[in-house]
C-alpha cells in the first residue's frame, strides 16, 4: 500500500496531497461587512484600448500610523480616450478597528483625476508618516502625507516619467538613507491603436472571423525605458536614468522587485517585461546598474524566447540564504520559478517545483512570496485572469476570469498547489490583477486584497486556526532608508532558524503591509532575533527571548520601543 505521512502542516499521500492537518482558510469579506463599496472603473469601449485591460492596483499601508492597515484602490480617471461622465477618483479606506473600512479619500485630499494603474507607497522625506505615489496613463502623482490625516499633491517634485507608467518601488539605490523611486515604463501607446484578430492576445486562429476589436498584444508597441529618480534629500527628486544606465535598456515594463541577488549590500531591480525579454538590473555600489537578464538566465524562456512578463517578486524560498525570483506570464507560456545559483545566474524551477502545471494556461498578474501559515517558510500567491475580454471565442480551456492559486512552501522550496482547501474565493474566477498582502486585523496571519479589472475588488481574511505562533516587526531604520528596505533578518524558534530579505514593491501595480511577520511554528517564543540594518550602516542588533504573538516596533540604535 502507498505510505502516508506529514512533511509540515500537509498530510500527504503518496506524494499527494491528501487533506490538511488543519484548515486552510482564506474568507471573503463581503462589503456589506466590510463598508468597502469602491468598485473599478476600467473605461470598457468597443474600441478595446489596452489601458482598459490593465489596472486597477492595490495597496495596504498605514496612512494614520494608528498601528492598523488600511487600503487604497487605484482608478481609472480622464484620459486622451477616455473621459467618464462624472469625476472618478481612487479611493482610501480607512480601517476602523473592527471589521470595517471608511472611506476617507475626500477628506484625505486625494482629488487627482488620471487614468490611474498601480501605487507605491514609502515614507521618502523621513517624517514618519507614509507618502503615496500613484502611477497612470498620460501621468502620474506623488502625494506627500502632511502629517495629519491629509495629503498634498507635490507638483514639483521632479518625478515625470513619460506615457504610460505601471509598477513603481521605493527603495535606496546609492545607500545615502533615502528612499529613491523606480518607475517602470510600458509600451508608447500614443497611437491609441485598437486592434484586429491578427494583432490580438490570441493572434489569428484559422475559422475564426478577424471582424471585431480585439485587445492588442503589446508586442506590436515600441519599448520605452523605465525611470529612475534620486531623492535629493529636499523633497525634490533628479531624474538619473541615464547616468546609472536604465536608460540603456527599453523594455515593456509590468513590476518590478528591489532585492539583492548577489548579497552585496546594494539593492538591484528584477524588471518583468511583456513580449520582450525581462531585465535583471545588478547595482555597481550606487553608480551604475548593468543589465544581465539575458546572460543571468531571467531574460527569456528556457527554450530561448521572450514571454509576457507581469508580475513579480523576490524571496529565499528554499532558505539558502539567497533571493530567488519569481514571475508570472499569460497562458500557455508556464510562470517562471527562478533560483539563485548564487553566482548571478539562474535556473527555471517550475517545472520540478510544482508551478508549471497549474500556471499553463492562466495569465498572472498580482503575486506574492508571504507565510500563510507562520511555520516559517515562503509560500507563494497568484491572482490570475486574461487580459483579453473576448479570448473565449477563440481558445479552448483560456477564459477571461480565471482562479486565484495559493501554494504551500513544503519546507524544501517546492510547492504544493493547495488552492483547492484555500476557501470558497479561491474555486471563483476573477478578472485579477493587482494584489497586497497585509494584516487588516493584526492577528498575525497575513490577509489579502485583489484589485479585479472592472469590478469590486476581494477581501480575503486569513482565518487559519493551526495555532502556528508568530512575531510582527515594524521596523524603522535611522542611519539607513527610513522603510529599511534591505535589512536582513534572522530568528529562531522552536529549534529551527530563519532569515528574510526586507525587499521592497514586487507583485503588479501594487504595495504591501510594510511590517515584517516572522512565522515561529510551534514554538513558543522566539530564542533570537538578529537584524542586520540596511548600508550605510554597519549596525547588527540582537534580541533574545521574545515573546510570541504580538507586534513590537524597533528602531534602529534605541533597541524595542
Amino acid at each position: 500500500m502507498p505510505t502516508m505521512f506529514r512533511v509540515g502542516r500537509l498530510l500527504l499521500f503518496a506524494g499527494s496531497i491528501l487533506l490538511p492537518s488543519s484548515p486552510i482558510t482564506f474568507r471573503e469579506v463581503p462589503p456589506s461587512e466590510s463598508k468597502i463599496t469602491w468598485v473599478h472603473e476600467n473605461g470598457h469601449s468597443d474600441k478595446r484600448y489596452l489601458p482598459e485591460t490593465i489596472g486597477p492596483g492595490v495597496a495596504i499601508f498605514d496612512y494614520n500610523n494608528d498601528g492598523w492597515m488600511d487600503i487604497l484602490f487605484v482608478n481609472s480617471g480622464e484620459s486622451a480616450f477616455f473621459h467618464p461622465r462624472t469625476a472618478l477618483r481612487s479611493a482610501l479606506y480607512r480601517n476602523n478597528r473592527d471589521g470595517t473600512f471608511a472611506d476617507v479619500t475626500e477628506k484625505a485630499g486625494l482629488r487627482g483625476n488620471l487614468f490611474g494603474m498601480g501605487a507605491a507607497i514609502g515614507d521618502y522625506d523621513g517624517d514618519g508618516f507614509q507618502d503615496i505615489f500613484l502611477t497612470g496613463y498620460g501621468k502620474s502623482m506623488l502625494y506627500r502625507s502632511k502629517g495629519d490625516g491629509t495629503f498634498e499633491e507635490v507638483t514639483e517634485s521632479g518625478i515625470s516619467p513619460p506615457g504610460w507608467s505601471t509598477s513603481a518601488v521605493w527603495f535606496d539605490y546609492n545607500n545615502d538613507g533615502r528612499l529613491d523611486l523606480f518607475v517602470c515604463q510600458f509600451v508608447d501607446y500614443s497611437s491609441l491603436r485598437s486592434c484586429g484578430l491578427a494583432n490580438s492576445y490570441g493572434g489569428k486562429i484559422e475559422g475564426i472571423p478577424e471582424a471585431g476589436t480585439y485587445y492588442c498584444i503589446p508586442r506590436i508597441f515600441a519599448p520605452m525605458p523605465s525611470h529612475l529618480y534620486r531623492n535629493d534629500g529636499n523633497g525634490h527628486f533628479i531624474d538619473v536614468s541615464k547616468e546609472t544606465g536604465i536608460l540603456d535598456s527599453a523594455g515593456k515594463g509590468f513590476g518590478v522587485v528591489a532585492t539583492d541577488i548577489n548579497q552585496d549590500g546594494y539593492l538591484d531591480l528584477f524588471q518583468a517585461n511583456d513580449t520582450v525579454a525581462n531585465f535583471l538590473f545588478v547595482n555597481s555600489e550606487g553608480k551604475k546598474f548593468e543589465e544581465i537578464g539575458l546572460a543571468s538566465g531571467v531574460g527569456y524562456s528556457d527554450d530561448g524566447v521572450t514571454r509576457s512578463g507581469m508580475g513579480v517578486d523576490a524571496a529565499d524560498f528554499d532558505e539558502d540564504g539567497w533571493q530567488d525570483l519569481f514571475v508570472a506570464n499569460v497562458d500557455q507560456e508556464t510562470f517562471s520559478f527562478y533560483h539563485n545559483s548564487k553566482d548571478e545566474i539562474f535556473t527555471d524551477l517550475s517545472k520540478s517545483h510544482g508551478i508549471a502545471d497549474p500556471t499553463r494556461l492562466l495569465s498572472g498578474w498580482g503575486v506574492r512570496f508571504f507565510d500563510y501559515d507562520n511555520d516559517g517558510f515562503a509560500d507563494l500567491i497568484l491572482a490570475n485572469g486574461h487580459p483579453d475580454d473576448l479570448v473565449e471565442r477563440r481558445m479552448r480551456g483560456v477564459t477571461y476570469k480565471e482562479p486565484l492559486l495559493l501554494f504551500h512552501n513544503q519546507g524544501d522550496g517546492k510547492m504544493a498547489n493547495v488552492s483547492s482547501l484555500a476557501g470558497a474565493a479561491f474555486q471563483e474566477n476573477y478578472a485579477a490583477r493587482g494584489l497586497a498582502v497585509g494584516d487588516l486585523n493584526n492577528d498575525g496571519y497575513p490577509d489579502v486584497v485583489v484589485g479585479i479589472n472592472g469590478g469590486a475588488p476581494l477581501v480575503l481574511l486569513n482565518n487559519l486556526s493551526n495555532k502556528n505562533n508568530w512575531l510582527g516587526l515594524k521596523l524603522v531604520s535611522t542611519i539607513g532608508n527610513p522603510a529599511a528596505v534591505g535589512a536582513l533578518i534572522k530568528w529562531s524558534a522552536g529549534g529551527q532558524v530563519h532569515s528574510r530579505l526586507k525587499t521592497a514593491g514586487g507583485s503588479f501595480l501594487s504595495s504591501h503591509d510594510p511590517r515584517e511577520i516572522l512565522g515561529l511554528g510551534t514554538g513558543g517564543k522566539v530564542d533570537w532575533l538578529e537584524i542586520r540594518w540596511p548600508k550605510p550602516s554597519t549596525r547588527v542588533d540582537r534580541f533574545t527571548d521574545l515573546p510570541a504573538n504580538k507586534y513590537l516596533t524597533i528602531k534602529e540604535e534605541m533597541g524595542i520601543l
